[in-house]
């Protein structure tokens, strides 16, 4: 059903389609994205942003390949890999591969790569893809050796996602902020702009190996456009300015369906949505109460959120983690059900009847983050949304200085738990909790070679992260996408646009 609010967005961007001249699409070879957010850095090691790790698989390549309909692995930069034992992989690389300045790629690429990436003064904001590698080491001139600092069976895993190759001369001779400005790597396109606040242009690398697992990309150029407003990026795509979209609401979406000039689809993600309780572990506040924070999980309609909110397939969630990811599909945590009444007798018996005031802060859907601020005031909890930047939060966040946090995590599309619970109970930077118990089961999960192991003790952890009720997790998402009738595209779970396949109909 439309809402007044859908009918006047729709009718007013449909005139604005009239009325402006379309800029992208099929005449220019050129496909326009937009998206609500844009990576700080487009380093695939210094964001922990999606539109990053879009942009990451378009520039740049990794060793290993999973191919997205089987889940197999597949050879890329590298073509042959074997353990050594259970600390030790080798791998014999691809020859005749070059990067987008020239540079020929070898083994002094990857070994550079891994190397600075595991090294402090990297500075690598996404350090868990990283930190299970001690040390690589160049055999030969297309031939290296990866020494793990423990048994680490979702390798394969992490190098096939978020671990690309860099050109170790060129990243040595521009440094960090040269790289970001004028980025380099083998990918299928190579990034021509960078402009901060606005966005980055790509074209194709005419010279990509051939025997590529992808294949060649059939669009000539793309453009990534950053642009914050939901209706903004709506009347851009009904006017011709972009052609494809994400995160459109589903009311929006359902409306848009019926446009012959656009195409809609989606469905669930690997992407989860949850309330951190951040500031637990102050004396001083609220949420160091147990009882405190099972009111909150009560609190939460996850219900109402996923099925009237997020909708297009969601489903509520209560353990951090994503259903198909190894270790997740037989946790067993508290369901903690929607008990309004439940969530009032726990905050008096911890000493809050007339409730208390709160932040919660967010940096994603606005709309989602009052939802959960209506369900909080409605057992007595007065929270106040702090709307910012993904940055600002997570700085915030590591300064201490948040209360709640309403956020969501995609894993980098790894079909593992260990890139989703151990990121943030492990005892990083990201762990606010530091419960030892945890992170010595979640050690012994990520390092043991042995699958019945790896579940006992992910078991483990996620139960007690449950019973203490260190979080809120809340749904998984769903992401609806709309382009323009004349693009072929195809969605996967894994929340991973794969514009390299793309082509124009």
């Amino acid at each position: 059903m439309q809402t007044p609010r859908t009918l006047y967005c729709i009718t007013s961007l449909a005139l604005l389609s009239i009325a402006t001249p379309a800029l992208a699409g099929k005449a220019n070879d050129t496909l326009v994205y937009a998206s609500d957010s844009e990576p700080e850095n487009v380093s695939p090691y210094h964001n922990n942003l999606r539109e990053g790790v879009i942009l990451a698989h378009l520039a740049w390549d990794t060793l290993i390949y999973r191919n997205p309909q089987t889940n197999e692995y597949e050879p890329r930069l590298a073509t042959e890999w074997e353990w050594a034992d259970d600390k030790t992989l080798d791998l014999v690389l691809r020859e005749g591969v070059t990067f987008h300045n020239g540079e020929a790629f070898n083994a002094d690429d990857v070994a550079f790569t891994f190397n600075y990436a595991v090294s402090p003064e990297s500075r690598v904001v996404t350090r868990q893809n990283v930190d299970w590698i001690e040390s690589v080491e160049k055999l030969d001139e297309y031939e290296v050796r990866i020494h793990l600092k423990e048994p680490f069976p979702a390798a394969l895993e992490y190098l096939s996602g978020p671990m690309p190759i860099y050109p170790d001369e060129y990243f040595q001779e521009v440094g960090i902020e040269g790289f970001s400005r004028e980025p380099v790597g083998t990918g299928p396109y190579r990034i021509t702009n960078v402009r901060p606040g606005d966005g980055v242009s790509l074209t194709r690398f005419d010279d990509y190996f051939a025997d590529s697992p992808i294949g060649q990309p059939e669009i000539a150029n793309i453009e990534f456009k950053a642009i914050a407003d939901a209706d903004s990026r709506m009347a851009q795509l009904m006017s011709g300015q972009v052609d494809w979209i994400w995160r459109v609401p589903s009311d929006q979406a359902e409306s848009l369906s019926g446009m012959s000039q656009l195409s809609v689809l989606g469905g669930e993600t690997m992407r989860v949505g949850y309330i951190g309780l951040d500031a637990a572990t102050r004396e001083d506040s609220p949420l160091n109460d147990l009882r405190v924070r099972q009111a909150i999980n009560h609190a939460m309609n996850r219900e109402g959120l996923a099925n009237d909110l997020v909708r297009g397939g969601s489903q509520p969630l209560y353990a951090p983690c994503f259903p198909t990811q190894f270790g997740c599909e037989t946790q067993d945590v508290i369901e903690y059900e929607y008990d309004p009444d439940k969530a009032r007798e726990l905050l008096a018996e911890a000493g809050y009847a007339d409730g208390f005031d709160i932040d919660l802060h967010a940096y994603r859907e606005r709309d989602y983050a009052e939802a959960m601020i209506g369900d909080l005031r409605a057992v007595g909890i007065n929270a106040n949304l702090r709307f910012m930047t993904s940055p600002a939060l997570l700085e915030l966040q590591r300064n201490g200085q948040t209360d709640m946090s309403f956020k969501a995590w995609g894993s980098f599309s790894i079909n593992d738990v260990s890139a989703f619970v151990s990121v943030y109970f492990t005892g990083g930077i990201d762990d606010l909790w530091q419960d030892t118990q945890v992170q010595e089961w979640l050690q012994v999960a990520d390092t043991s070679v042995d699958p019945d192991v790896r579940l006992e003790h992910y078991q483990k952890a996620f139960a007690r992260i449950s019973e203490q009720a260190y979080w809120a997790p809340l749904f998984s998402y769903s992401t609806y996408y709309a382009h323009t009738a004349d693009l072929e595209f195809t969605a996967y779970p894994d929340e991973l646009p794969r514009f390299y396949e793309a082509s124009w109909k």
